[in-house]
């Protein structure tokens, strides 16, 4: 790790343009070469020729899950490093790697880490999510969940009772490939695993998981959501000729009718400065 490519959001709260220009100085101070930067989404991410063409060998992704999802993906083919660090609001995948909560510690450790590994990403036609995928009527609560990161409080309250209308009038999606999980669901939770897929669905009779799933969806612990019935598999579906929406690592997205779910695997180009645990 040497050549640097710096990727933020600096309207985010938790990645404010101050706090980036501290890392920005820790990459100095620890003799690493900043060769470019990139606020997104007001500017466009970097593609991999433009990456070689400035020599870079690690991008540092410093966001929510949404940035990081939308570099991954655009740079999926990248054979270079990245280090994620904690900048959104669960940093599960920054978890994963780190031991660390400091991205200015991780910095440090990654500077004499040579470890990297891959990941796993639920996959849907051109979309992927390292975090997990939200199908369902309950995916309308990604509105209340964009009014509650900008403070908007009447927007809040509005896209709130819209998500719970369009919860419960709604009769719920049917899965194909997901063993035992027969009914109708009103969500569905899909987090990825190396060599496959856990699904946990929450269906209508269940009010309370649906109401804990907004206000956490809302608040951003969306993980913790309980769930009723769960099952592991490689691939499933969404029933019907209707298009669906789908929330991948918390952005909305469209797909169309059938289209198949898969779990897939990143290159191994994730830096780890977590230690394995003793066996």
């Amino acid at each position: 790790m040497q050549n640097l490519w710096f990727i933020t959001n600096p309207n985010s709260g938790t990645t404010s343009r101050p706090k980036c220009e501290a890392l920005e100085a820790v990459f100095s101070e620890s003799g690493l070469e900043l060769a470019g930067r990139t606020e997104f989404p007001a500017h466009d991410l970097p593609t991999g020729a433009e990456l070689d063409a400035a020599k870079v060998d690690t991008v540092v992704l410093f966001g929510g899950d949404g940035t990081i999802n939308a570099a991954l993906s655009a740079l999926a083919e990248w054979d270079g490093a990245f280090l994620i660090l904690p900048g959104g609001t669960m940093n599960l995948l920054a978890k994963g790697l780190h031991s660390e909560t400091d991205p200015h510690r991780i910095v440090h450790a990654a500077r004499a880490c040579d470890r990297r590994v891959a990941l796993p990403f639920v996959e849907a036609g051109e979309h992927r999510a390292f975090v997990g995928l939200i199908l369902g009527p309950a995916a309308a609560w990604a509105r209340a969940r964009e009014a509650a990161r900008k403070g908007r409080v009447s927007r809040l309250i509005g896209a709130a009772r819209a998500a719970w209308r369009k919860t419960f009038g709604r009769s719920g999606i049917r899965l194909d490939g997901a063993p035992g999980l027969r009914d109708q669901y009103q969500a569905v939770f899909v987090t990825p695993d190396l060599d496959s897929l856990h699904v946990a669905a929450v269906d209508a009779r269940d009010w309370g998981s649906i109401v804990q799933l907004g206000w956490e969806w809302v608040t951003g612990d969306w993980i913790a959501a309980r769930a009723v019935s769960e099952t592991r598999t490689e691939t499933l579906r969404v029933r019907g000729k209707r298009p669906s929406t789908a929330l991948f690592d918390g952005e909305p997205v469209t797909l169309p009718p059938r289209v198949a779910i898969r779990a897939g695997k990143s290159l191994e180009t994730f830096i780890k400065t977590r230690e394995e645990a003793a066996t």
